[in-house]
């Protein structure tokens, strides 16, 4: 039975705010992260004034089909700005404790792929989000989808240019990747910074003999309901199989530094070693070195990705090596 969607106004400081991202399966806690998205009031601040639940205020437990609401029903909410949100928001430094706190055995046996509201959400992206097409998929290729920050470049430290923030050999980890993968781009933010950096690290490049096949942003992403840390975001890879049908789990690895982003496809995700404080490891990271030859293994020697364990890529190499 296919979800019903909420649409809702938020008025607040004076100006409207439409909410149309959510399902009568979503709950409060979701419309306060999309709230917060669409104003930067962070949902611990928010009161929503007039959302009540049996004559009392809503808590974020509550489903909004529960609440009855007319389509474009005006919340009337209170918050306020704090001068450091976007610090306070942004990730932090220390990225090695919040790439191990999110790596959670637990976390990735809760099926996500198969929820109706998120399935629900996907369809959505199906249907109106819009990928950035920048090449047209070749015949019998797969599809490789890569994160940027801290997955291809360091997006926090400073250097006199892009070139000193890239990942080591990964113009050469793309070329070697072309040969039997389709590129996408796909990062959790605007496709503006995504055309930029593409730009400063030379990936959009006429010269290159490899080339992007399309880019997504952080529009393409959906919110879930996670039960170990709350409303999270993710990539979810049915936006890009929804609408290109020569792509699927058995052909599709995704790379990103953060396991939570894959969640809704947890066996087509590779969890990559972050690159962070590019002037003391660039000259010693050879993570795309390796992850080029397990890509060229995979691709030579499977024809049904599903059927392999990417948190034992290394150990794949190593026995293919001594066959």
């Amino acid at each position: 039975m296919e979800s019903k969607e909420v649409s809702l106004i938020i008025k607040w400081s004076g100006k409207e705010f439409a909410i149309e991202d959510l399902t009568e399966h979503d709950t409060v806690a979701v419309l306060r992260h999309e709230i917060c998205k669409k104003t930067q009031v962070r949902p611990e601040r928010q009161k929503l004034l007039n959302l009540k639940h049996q004559g009392k205020p809503v808590t974020d437990d509550v489903k909004l089909g529960v609440l009855e609401l007319k389509p474009n029903f005006k919340v009337m909410m209170v918050g306020s700005l704090e001068s450091d949100i976007e610090e306070a928001s942004s990730r932090p430094d220390d990225v090695g404790s919040v790439v191990n706190d999110l790596d959670n055995e637990e976390e990735d046996n809760v099926p996500f792929e198969n929820k109706d509201v998120y399935l629900a959400k996907i369809n959505k992206r199906i249907k109106d989000y819009t990928i950035k097409e920048l090449n047209p998929p070749r015949e019998g290729k797969r599809l490789l989808v890569l994160d940027i920050d801290y997955t291809i470049f360091d997006h926090r430290s400073a250097a006199e240019n892009g070139t000193e923030l890239m990942r080591p050999y990964l113009h050469e980890f793309l070329s070697s990747a072309y040969q039997h993968y389709d590129i996408a781009i796909w990062s959790a933010t605007s496709m503006r910074w995504i055309v930029e950096k593409m730009k400063l690290l030379g990936v959009t490049d006429e010269s290159r003999d490899y080339k992007l096949v399309f880019m997504l942003d952080d529009a393409a992403m959906i919110t879930v309901l996670c039960p170990l840390r709350g409303v999270i975001e993710v990539k979810p890879l049915g936006v890009i199989w929804g609408k290109y049908g020569q792509y699927s789990s058995k052909n599709t690895i995704m790379f990103d530094d953060l396991r939570r982003n894959f969640l809704m496809n947890p066996k087509s995700g590779l969890r990559i070693k972050p690159f962070s404080e590019a002037h003391l490891n660039r000259h010693k990271d050879k993570e795309l070195l390796k992850l080029a030859k397990y890509l060229k293994a995979i691709a030579e020697n499977c024809d049904d990705f599903d059927t392999l364990n990417h948190r034992r890529w290394e150990d794949y190499l190593s026995k293919k090596r001594s066959h």
